[in-house]
């Protein structure tokens, strides 16, 4: 099992990483013309589909665009742009004139567009139509910018900028296509930054070679095969979207579903029920949405797989998805600076039954552990640690450290060299099962004892008048620090002083005794990163008022 597994590593990397490697090649040239890349759905759930062939031509002929206004390799070209036609083509077009991608998520508001721009020294942005006057000049935009506005899609009632270039004008323009630049496996094809919960946003570069890493983790932990109806519904504006909904499908020739419409339990049922999705994978927030809406669930989902990722599942949600999706939610770990390490497997050389909870084993191609808080030494099993890359063992490994910021890069590698620190505290079992805890700086420490949100919060959520729960570390004189819950309620469920006693109650009796929140704070939502994560940061301050 370990050996062809190993081997199909090594066919990737050979793939992917070489001084020939030609990102729009890989991506696009070397599949059939008339092969299906991506079924465009509408809200309406009318559908296009897109070929390999129309995408080669259309852009070809945008990328001889990009190369008439200036765009060089290694320039960086920005995208403010929904799911659709035109967001691959752009793509494509970028890196077949070797440019660098920077995905900005459209839900961003001005300033954090603004700052993506300016730390990434872009040059051109291409925003949808609804999307361009983010980028009109005002507080948060320069007046003279220093990047070339490119607008795709009907401006419908929105303004567009009056200096702005039209998509599809510069693609008809264009009398012949521009041939696909080789900028090698370490060129970088996109620079995403991070959503850190501390300082600014960081840079992250990501080579064409990583796309080894990208198709590995479709093929061994989603088991996307050529005959499933694969969806990711996570937005390309983050790392998960990017890398398993746009590039592995991409570069595996495997068709994949792109809904070109915002997200709602109702039309995500419908999209499944539809168009017979057999493979699906989507942040825990979505499925939590969904089993929020038993009303609309479907009865003929022909669902195989399903996977989460972006923060930990807990186990309610698995147990519900059996029952209505047909099959087991698998949880998957992984960073913006790695793609996927640790799974739940679903390839059939791989899959075990997992602890609940449990993130998995790491994927072939990767090796993990669990070090100690104070010496870069291996944990004792149960013991929560740090979770480690091993750096010399890991030939999926493709991180070049964060762009121009040597410093955040060296904190992240113990003084040798040998491991990578996530920045991520768990565990690991005896049967080599690791447990995902929190983030390093989220990690409660009450009276010397280390205690992990997750835990508490995967106890919390099985009232059954609870939605969601955070649990966060608050200042205490004599303990250091004492656990505090915020906690949403589901609809028609009223917060009380007996409810917030029963959910205590529920941890000692569930959990560990000491490790109960001494405050339960009744809230309507929670924070969180555009991405789903909870920013426990802001219920810190919350907490603190």
């Amino acid at each position: 099992m370990g050996t062809d597994l190993n081997l199909r590593v090594r066919e990737l990397l050979e793939t992917y990483d070489g001084p020939a490697a030609s990102a729009a090649a890989l991506l696009c040239d070397r599949h059939p013309a008339n092969g299906i890349a991506f079924t465009i759905v509408e809200s309406d759930l009318s559908s296009t589909d897109l070929t390999y062939g129309e995408l080669r031509e259309r852009s070809a002929r945008f990328a001889a665009a990009l190369v008439a206004l200036g765009v060089e390799p290694g320039d960086r070209v920005a995208t403010l742009m929904a799911k659709s036609v035109d967001l691959v083509v752009a793509l494509l077009g970028i890196w077949r004139c070797g440019g660098v991608h920077v995905p900005l998520f459209t839900a961003f508001a001005p300033p954090a567009i603004a700052f993506r721009l300016q730390a990434s020294g872009t040059t051109v942005v291409i925003a949808d139509a609804d999307q361009a006057p983010k980028l009109a000049p005002g507080e948060d935009m320069p007046t003279e910018a220093p990047w070339r506005l490119i607008v795709a899609g009907d401006a419908g009632s929105a303004e567009t900028p009056h200096e702005a270039l039209r998509l599809d004008e510069l693609i008809v323009a264009q009398p012949t296509g521009a041939e696909a630049v080789a900028v090698g496996g370490d060129g970088i094809m996109v620079q995403l930054f991070t959503s850190g919960t501390t300082g600014t946003p960081k840079g992250v570069p990501i080579p064409v070679r990583a796309l080894a890493a990208f198709v590995a983790y479709q093929e061994f932990s989603l088991d996307v095969r050529a005959d499933d109806v694969y969806w990711n519904a996570a937005d390309p504006g983050w790392a998960y979207g990017l890398y398993w909904a746009i590039l592995s499908p991409l570069a595996s020739g495997i068709r994949s579903l792109l809904l070109h419409a915002g997200f709602s339990p109702p039309l995500t049922w419908a999209v499944l029920e539809n168009f017979g999705v057999t493979n699906f994978t989507a942040a825990p927030t979505v499925y939590r949405a969904l089993r929020a809406d038993t009303a609309t669930v479907p009865p003929g989902l022909r669902l195989r797989r399903a996977s989460s990722a972006g923060e930990p599942l807990t186990p309610d949600v698995v147990s519900w998805s059996v029952d209505a999706l047909g099959v087991a939610v698998r949880d998957h770990y992984g960073q913006t600076e790695h793609g996927m390490l640790i799974c739940n497997h679903w390839h059939d050389a791989l899959r075990v039954d997992a602890p609940a909870g449990s993130m998995g084993k790491a994927m072939p191609g990767w090796t993990c552990a669990v070090l100690e808080d104070n010496a870069d030494v291996e944990a004792p099993v149960g013991q929560l640690g740090r979770v480690a890359i091993d750096t010399a063992h890991s030939p999926l490994l493709w991180f070049l450290g964060y762009l121009d910021a040597p410093e955040r890069t060296a904190q992240r590698y113990t003084a040798d060299g040998r491991w990578y620190l996530t920045g991520d505290a768990g565990s690991r079992d005896a049967d080599g099962f690791f447990h995902f805890s929190a983030r390093d700086d989220d990690v409660i420490i009450m009276a010397g004892y280390r205690i992990g949100p997750f835990e508490v919060e995967s106890v919390l959520v099985l009232h059954e008048q609870v939605a969601e729960a955070a649990v966060v570390g608050m200042p205490d004189d004599l303990r250091g620090e004492v656990l505090e819950a915020f906690v949403v309620l589901r609809n028609g469920s009223a917060a009380s002083d007996e409810l917030a006693t029963e959910l205590q109650q529920l941890v000692k009796k569930k959990f560990a005794a000491h490790a109960y929140p001494r405050t339960v704070h009744f809230v309507t939502e929670l924070p969180k990163t555009p991405s789903g994560k909870v920013q426990r940061f802001v219920l810190r301050q919350k907490g603190n008022k």
